[in-house]
């Protein structure tokens, strides 16, 4: 069995941490203007970079809260596919994952 209560305050502060990344990428984003042609490019380029930040932290928040739920369901570190015990290993790399090795896409 698992230790969700240990898990549970892990999950939520990995999830402190994104909501912190997610708002320095929206300050970044926000936070440049310039005319200057070279800047401008400069700029987009940092842009790009920024909004893949935001989407990878915003697609990792979804998945902490889906382990959230399933905490709070008492079915968190059961496989939802075949409903497997999902292995502290795993769980230890990936403590939002809600496969088993076995059934990991």
């Amino acid at each position: 069995m698992h230790n969700t209560a240990a898990r549970k305050a892990q999950l939520l502060s990995r999830r402190a941490e994104l909501l912190v990344r997610l708002e320095d990428v929206e300050e970044g984003l926000e936070g440049q203007g310039t005319s200057d042609w070279e800047d401008l490019a400069a700029e987009r380029e940092d842009d790009e970079v920024f909004e893949h930040l935001g989407q990878s932290a915003a697609v990792e928040l979804s998945r902490i809260d889906a382990a959230l739920g399933r905490i709070a369901a008492g079915e968190y570190g059961y496989c939802v596919k075949c409903g497997a015990l999902i292995s502290e290993e795993r769980l230890d790399l990936l403590p939002y994952t809600p496969f088993c090795r076995a059934c990991a896409p």
